[in-house]
């Protein structure tokens, strides 16, 4: 028999009937009892003890009620930053989780350019301090970052210093999505700058996935070094976090292919913990519903054959306008230098997450540079997994602009 390809695995009814094999998770009705944590782990050398879903706050602003129900639930790792909602994600938490401060793991993140000194630095940090009503922040990170100069910059290193000499941070670490990520994490790990990593791992990244479940079809991976220094992390005891690993976060359109009580994002959440390369995820929640559907993936470590189909109909439907965070692959393609994968984040946030002032404030944020492809005469841009760039980037400035 010839090997399916994706359309024909997809259309012969593998993802009708995936209720077939799959345990239901979220609560049936309304007397059953909400999902809670279920795993706790060890964040690498840090011993701090965190649940394996933690609660990302990139789009908090005022919801304190599920910050507290979220905690209710077993979460205890909050994560934050200075730039998330012009520090509402900040202040928010710093309200919601008064009275608690020892029972929680709170981190937050700080853009240290490559010439930033240690003063700007620390006045950063006491403004997330005040924020957060709290003394300490558990775990410190270097934000997004894509340009291994700026951890070439001795300032952050002493900047690390002194602030945990002065018990105002616990554990440094480093996030990172971008398409300089290995590169950025391999100079992070031989040079002893983190205790913790954050970085966006999903299953379209890991070629192990590729191989073991989709070989007959036409996948591509993208950071195909990730798992190995992800692997040399473990070997330092540097705890890893899991962040992206939505593949994109589109999910209301996936509810039709959910049967049995699963979810595509649990089946997503499975496949990370199942790859054995990180101690936790992080994910944006805000209300409710969310963190039932999340925690309901809390203690999982291994994923369900039928997982598969789920993850196949997100690539099925989303492959063809999806960024791949982290390629980059098309940068030297465009003749004028716009940064499309930024430009496409910029389209994720307000499409996919279905967030449209996100998508502006980043777009704005960028100068708005999608309206030089409105201009082009002469398209150069490409990309490897045959998106049809200049048609996404001209759709984000008409939607953005």
């Amino acid at each position: 028999m010839p090997p399916l390809d994706r359309r024909t695995f997809l259309r012969t009814g593998a993802v009708a009937s995936l209720g077939a094999g799959l345990l239901p998770l979220l609560a049936a009705d309304a007397g059953a009892a909400a999902p809670r944590v279920e795993r706790s782990v060890r964040l690498g050398r840090t011993d701090l003890k965190v649940s394996d879903i933690g609660f990302g706050s990139s789009r908090l602003k005022g919801q304190d009620d599920a910050v507290r129900y979220a905690l209710d639930q077993g979460i205890t790792y909050f994560d934050t930053a200075e730039s998330y909602t012009r520090g509402h994600s900040e202040e928010t938490l710093g309200r919601a989780l008064q009275g608690v401060r020892d029972k929680v793991v709170l981190a937050s993140k700080v853009e240290a350019a490559h010439d930033a000194d240690q003063a700007s630095m620390m006045r950063s940090l006491e403004k997330s301090l005040r924020r957060l009503r709290t003394d300490w922040i558990d775990v410190y990170f270097n934000h997004a970052v894509n340009d291994p100069h700026r951890l070439y910059n001795p300032e952050w290193r002493e900047f690390t210093l002194r602030a945990t000499e002065a018990g105002k941070i616990r554990w440094r670490g480093m996030s990172g999505h971008g398409g300089r990520l290995v590169e950025c994490l391999d100079y992070a790990l031989d040079n002893d700058l983190v205790d913790v990593v954050l970085v966006g791992f999903h299953f379209g990244q890991d070629p192990a996935f590729h191989q073991r479940f989709t070989r007959k079809l036409d996948f591509v991976a993208i950071q195909t070094d990730l798992p190995r220094v992800l692997r040399k992390a473990r070997k330092q005891d540097v705890g890893i976090v899991a962040m992206k690993t939505l593949r994109g976060a589109k999910l209301n359109d996936m509810r039709p292919f959910e049967t049995g009580g699963a979810s595509f994002a649990q089946a997503a959440f499975r496949w990370v913990f199942s790859s054995g390369l990180v101690d936790s995820l992080i994910v944006t929640m805000n209300k409710r519903e969310q963190i039932d559907e999340y925690l309901a993936a809390s203690g999982w470590t291994a994923p369900r054959a039928a997982d598969l189909p789920l993850l196949l109909a997100y690539e099925e439907r989303h492959g063809a306008t999806q960024c791949r965070y982290g390629c980059n692959a098309c940068t030297d393609t465009c003749s004028a230098a716009v940064p499309i994968a930024e430009v496409l984040r910029a389209r994720m946030y307000a499409e996919d997450y279905g967030d449209p002032a996100l998508g502006r404030e980043t777009y704005a944020a960028l100068g708005r540079p999608g309206a030089a492809c409105a201009e082009c005469p002469a398209p150069t841009c490409a990309c490897p997994f045959g998106l049809p760039v200049a048609t996404l980037t001209r759709r984000t400035d008409r939607l953005l602009g």
